[in-house]
Order: structure tokens, then C-alpha cells, then sequence
């Protein structure tokens, strides 16, 4: 079976991080390990991190930060409190409070002022709702809107209400020089609003010269009405439907989701859909037929890459639930049409844009089975991978890191190779390697993007032949 195109994030805890299981993950069709930092301290990430480096120097590992978000402060028991529909529950600032009896805290200094009368509160993902009914300058006095329990530490959502919260929180800080000091791939930034989030989370990353790319996750309305600035200051974006579907309507998320991909693609970003995609197969063997259908729409809207959480890092079925993704992923990619007229956006390096283009066209009246390009950013491969073309793509990567950033491309399959002297020799080790991996025959037309003036100018020519032919070319020149 050829291997799919789309991508699987596998949240992994520090509960259940042996190698055996990260290779059991790697072996269903896993390319990205996800590391939830809510869940997690530093010291119980790092065993994560070194056992999936001892499975494969191609998965990526993406760490979450838990962004600027609202909860509860600690409550003297953990049963919480009960409240009945009309019951009135009480906001006051001071985060060091203790929440309890219908009063409650919560992190965050200045959530009475900025909370006008009317606003709806949702605790723990909207399973408790609450109406802001009136306000002192102390205090929000607020009313039930269903029967329920509140518990301490629980988050807190406030549709359609902006609030200043700072972009990233000293625990973020400490995350985020942990996975640059353990040479990560990915940051998930929550909760971004705008593209001042990102540039808080790109100032540490500068500042300790990191080549970490930044997912922007998108969780709120803010985040939604601001993607266009946002995807210019990110690498890519997750849909983060949990929190997002507390925040807007129920029946709104699968346009945004939908609008969201097509951005992505057109601004060559790689794109996430995550929350609930087999929340099942936690305690079943098998997923429920919606949650097919889930997987298989993102697919066919052309996503990037899937996510599991709690169905890889605690539930009954996780391997299960990572071969049930793949054999989705491959009997939809056959009916996924590349974009043949797709219109790149925000374009960095327009050679490289035109002759994937083409490339790409190629494919259309000529059997070329694969595509082959050499890489010092990966900019060449994200390029191919946007018009999401049928024919695979193969990198041959400069740099290990920029082999796992391509572990979030629709289509790509990455190599690290040494830089090469000349663009014959770059061809010769390409196609013997992927030769020796079965990759293709010597028979088959492959199409080749690289660049002739060294590794770091970027593509500047394209060729297409048979594999073996262009092995005998460069050996004859």
C-alpha cells in the first residue's frame, strides 16, 4: 500500500511515552508527536522527547502552550459546588482566591471591569452557562442559565468579549526555552487573537537564534476575524474546534474550518484540523460513522495534516485509532483533485513558485510518478504541496530540522542529505536513494525542481525524465 498524503499529530502523555508505544504510533502512520503542556511539566516532557528520537529522526514534536487563557482559581474541595438554573454565582478579581459557595476567582486581575453587563461566561467548556445580570466595581453578579457543578482550575470562555490578557504567560516563557534548549520543531501557540501574539512568541524564538516554526492556533472569533495578519506571522495554523465551538456557534464551525484550509493553501501554510476527530475510539474499538465522515471532509477540504488527542494520549484504542486515520486518509486522497489553478499567495520566491506550478501541470499529460526537489527551508516543497497534487513528493532536505518541519506538508516525504557541490550530484544521490527505497523504478518518469547556483539560492531549474536516464546524464557530463 503506498504511504498516505495526509498528515497524523498523535498527542502523546508522559503517562504513556515508552518507545515501544512511539513506534507502534510511528508504525500505523504517525508523523508528528504533540506534546500538550496543560497536562505536563517540563521535567515529564523530556522522557517524550527522547524516546521518540529513538524511534525516528523524521517525527516531529510539537509542544502546546497554553496560551492566554482564562480558568478558575483553586477551590478548597475538588467536588466543586452545585448550581441550580436562576442561581446567582459572583466574579471578583484576585487570582490568588480561593473559589468556593458561589463566589469565584480566577487568573486573570481585570476580568471585572472589562466584562460589560449581558456577557455569557462558559466554565469548562460551556457545560456551565452564566449571564452577567450587573456589575459592581468590584464585582460581576451573574446568573445560571442550566444546572450543573463548578470546579476549581476549570476554563473559562466569554464569547464575543475582547480581553487584555498578555500574550504569553510566564509558563509559556518557560515552555517555549524548554523545547528551543531541546531542539523542538514546533510551537502551538493557543488562543492567538492576532498577529501581536505570534510576535511575542517569534521574539523568544529570535532571540535564542531558534529555527522553530509557530502554529497559530485559532480558538476564538478574534482569531477568526483576524487569520489574514495572522497567517502572515505564523508557519501554520491548527482549527481547534474544541474551544472554538464554545466560542462561536455550533453550526458557523465547519465554514470556518473550510475557509480557513482554503487560506492556508493559498498562502502555501500548512494547516491542522484537531479536537474530537475519533473522541470514541478513547473507549471503543471503533469510530462512529460521523466521526468518519469528520475525518474524510477535512481530508476532502484538503487539509494538511489530522489530530488526535485524548485518543493517543489516554485512551483504550490509540494504535487502533491511528490506523483507522490512515486507512481513511488513503481511500479519500484517491478522490482528492489537485488544485491545478490554485493561486499562491504572498509569494517569497516566485521561481520556485512558477516551476512547481508547472511541475505540477506536468503531471496532467505526462506519467510522471514522482516529484523530486532539494531543500535548505522547505520553501520549495510547501509550494508543490499547496496545489495538493496526486503524484508524491520527495524532499531531500539540507538541514534535519527542515525534515521534520515537512512532516506537516500534504504529500511530502523528507530525506536529510548532505549539501552537494553541483546540481548533477545533487540529482545522482537524490534518485539512487530513493531508487534504493523503492521509492520508484528506473523506468518511471520523475519530474526534479533544484537549484543550480548552490543550496541556498533556491530552485532554478526543472527536469523530467525517466529515473534512470538522469543518472546516466550526470554521470556522462
Amino acid at each position: 500500500m503506498t504511504e498516505k498524503k495526509t498528515k497524523i499529530i498523535c498527542t502523546v502523555s508522559d503517562r504513556n511515552c515508552s518507545v515501544e508505544f512511539i513506534n507502534e504510533l510511528f508504525s500505523e502512520g504517525m508523523n508528528v508527536v504533540r506534546i500538550n503542556s496543560a497536562h505536563t511539566t517540563l521535567d515529564s516532557s523530556l522522557p517524550i522527547v527522547e524516546n521518540t528520537r529513538k524511534v525516528s529522526d523524521k517525527i516531529a514534536i510539537l509542544v502546546d502552550t497554553k496560551g492566554p487563557e482564562i480558568r478558575i482559581t483553586n477551590m478548597s474541595t475538588d467536588k466543586g459546588f452545585p448550581v441550580k438554573t436562576g442561581d446567582e454565582v459572583i466574579f471578583e478579581d484576585n487570582p490568588l482566591g480561593v473559589s468556593g459557595n458561589g463566589l469565584l476567582y480566577t487568573n486573570y486581575n481585570h476580568l471585572v471591569p472589562e466584562i460589560p453587563v449581558g456577557s455569557n461566561i462558559l466554565i469548562d467548556d460551556g457545560e456551565i452557562s452564566l449571564t452577567v445580570i450587573r456589575k459592581s466595581t468590584s464585582r460581576l453578579y451573574c446568573k445560571a442559565n442550566n444546572d450543573g457543578t463548578i470546579k476549581g482550575r476549570k476554563s473559562i470562555n466569554i464569547p464575543n468579549v475582547q480581553v487584555n490578557l498578555p500574550s504569553i504567560s510566564d509558563r509559556d516563557k518557560e515552555y517555549i526555552l524548554w523545547a528551543i534548549k531541546n531542539d523542538l520543531d514546533f510551537i502551538a501557540h493557543s488562543f492567538v487573537r492576532n498577529k501581536k501574539d505570534l510576535i511575542e512568541v517569534q521574539k523568544i524564538l529570535d532571540s535564542h537564534n531558534s529555527h522553530m516554526k509557530i502554529i497559530a492556533k485559532i480558538e476564538n472569533q478574534e482569531g477568526v476575524d483576524n487569520i489574514d495578519e495572522i497567517l502572515s506571522h505564523c508557519y501554520g495554523v491548527m482549527v481547534a474546534r474544541g474551544d472554538l465551538g464554545v466560542e462561536i456557534e455550533y453550526q458557523k464551525i465547519p465554514t470556518i474550518q473550510r475557509q480557513i484550509i482554503k487560506k492556508c493553501q493559498e498562502r502555501k501554510k500548512p494547516v491542522i484540523i484537531a479536537t474530537q476527530m475519533l473522541h470514541s475510539m478513547i473507549e471503543n474499538p471503533r469510530p462512529t460513522r460521523a466521526e468518519v465522515s469528520d475525518v474524510a471532509n477535512a481530508i476532502y477540504q484538503k487539509t494538511d495534516a489530522i489530530m488526535l488527542s485524548g485518543e493517543t494520549a489516554n485512551g483504550k484504542y490509540a494504535a487502533e485509532a491511528v490506523r483507522t486515520m490512515t486507512k481513511i486518509a488513503h481511500e479519500i486522497e484517491s478522490q482528492v483533485r489537485p488544485s491545478y489553478s490554485l493561486e499562491l499567495i504572498d509569494i517569497t520566491h516566485p521561481v520556485a513558485a512558477v516551476l512547481s506550478c508547472q511541475l505540477v501541470n506536468a503531471t496532467r499529460k505526462l506519467p510522471i510518478k514522482a516529484m523530486v526537489f532539494d531543500t535548505r527551508t522547505g520553501r520549495t516543497g510547501r509550494y508543490l504541496s499547496a496545489f495538493r497534487p496526486k503524484t508524491p513528493i520527495y524532499a531531500m532536505c539540507y538541514t534535519p530540522h527542515v525534515m521534520r518541519e515537512l512532516a506537516l506538508s500534504y504529500g511530502v516525504y523528507a530525506y536529510s542529505m548532505d549539501p552537494t557541490a553541483s546540481k548533477d550530484k545533487f540529482i545522482k544521490n537524490s534518485i539512487n536513494r530513493l531508487l534504493d527505497d523503492n521509492c520508484f523504478k528506473k523506468d518511471d518518469m520523475i519530474g526534479v525542481v533544484g537549484g543550480s547556483f548552490g543550496p541556498s539560492n533556491g530552485a532554478t531549474f526543472m527536469e523530467i525524465c525517466p529515473a534512470g536516464l538522469m543518472i546516466v546524464e550526470t554521470e556522462g557530463r
